[in-house]
């Protein structure tokens, strides 16, 4: 029940705020929005007003915001072709541009609400019981000095010595009320990564409003630039492709969340950035394959035929749900459905 709720909510927060930048532009640009729904199939809820029908349909998961000549020739006045290419572009972009907005702001809630920012310094903040850490000795409040005798100035460098030294005995001198103590521990090693583990986290610290509306900000490009460095490695075969389908994110949310909110924002915030990248990248289908046409159309100085260009976009629709049933197979095969 906790993963149907969760993937209910979070997918409607992706839909709703990817669709509701499309509105906001259009409106601002002077299209006609015939209908802004949330969700598919039959209405449950709508209102009109003004020219558009907002609505609340049966099924949850999906969206869409209908405009006037969008897919067809239009050429009454708030026709979404009859505007200028540039406001076209944007209206079309603003859709990814608000999954952006969304990933900063879900940031500055965990930032400023919820949890904090991690310390750089390394400070223990909370240690799982029942972990090697515990069992150790190390505390919520101790500092860090050393690891092996090797100085360790921030959180970062902690995290690093125990994720390389899975089942390797390591020495920690650590700074308690005044007094240093030595402890004696061994990572253990994660099976899924790897990585040496000890059952601890960073102490936490609240940020100020700016602070945490200025770092939700940062880290939303900070990992658009690690999902554009990590595509560029799947492109030129540096990094093997490692794609979820849905069945896949579903799992991986009713995991997250099991873990508490924190994470499941985090997530949330993660999936909104992906979906904003992925809707820009120039394939057919994609938001950003209909820019890539309104590039077109500015190069050679007039649209492509539209049933032509509506072809295209119904043939990417079908090759990009190809790969969506693709992905879906493997993630059931993985997750041992049959």
């Amino acid at each position: 029940m906790v993963t149907l709720v969760s993937t209910i909510v979070i997918f409607g927060a992706l839909v709703f705020f990817h669709e509701l930048g499309h509105l906001i532009a259009a409106k601002k640009a002077g299209v006609t929005v015939l209908e802004f729904a949330l969700g598919f199939g039959p209405k449950i809820f709508s209102f009109q007003k003004n020219e558009t029908t907002y609505s609340l349909r049966a099924v949850p998961l999906g969206g869409f915001c209908q405009m006037l000549g969008e897919t067809a020739e239009d050429t009454s006045e708030g026709s979404f072709h009859q505007k200028p290419l540039f406001s076209r572009a944007v209206v079309v972009a603003a859709g990814s541009l608000m999954n952006f907005v969304l990933a900063a702001l879900l940031f500055f809630v965990l930032y400023f609400f919820v949890q904090g920012i991690p310390l750089q310094k390394p400070v223990i903040g909370e240690v799982i019981p029942g972990s090697i850490a515990e069992e150790a000795g190390l505390n919520s409040g101790d500092v860090v000095v050393s690891i092996n005798e090797d100085r360790k100035d921030s959180w970062e460098q902690v995290v690093k010595t125990i994720h390389a030294n899975p089942d390797t005995a390591l020495g920690f001198t650590v700074e308690r009320n005044g007094s240093f103590k030595e402890i004696g521990l061994t990572p253990q090693e994660d099976p899924d990564t790897g990585r040496g583990m000890i059952g601890v986290s960073p102490k936490m610290e609240r940020f100020a409003l700016w602070d945490s509306l200025s770092r939700g900000m940062e880290d939303t490009v900070i990992i658009t630039g690690l999902i554009v460095g990590s595509l560029y490695m799947i492109i030129t075969r540096q990094a093997p492709p490692e794609v979820a389908g849905p069945v896949g994110i579903v799992h991986a949310i009713g995991e997250v969340a099991s873990t508490g909110i924190e994470n499941l924002l985090f997530f949330t915030a993660l999936l909104s950035i992906n979906l904003g990248f992925i809707n820009l990248l120039p394939l057919p289908a994609l938001d950003g394959g209909r820019i890539a046409f309104f590039f077109l159309e500015m190069v050679r100085g007039k649209r492509l035929n539209p049933e032509r260009e509506n072809l295209i976009h119904v043939i990417g629709f079908a090759l990009l749900m190809l790969l969506v049933l693709t992905v879906t197979y493997q993630d059931l095969a993985r997750l041992e459905v049959f």
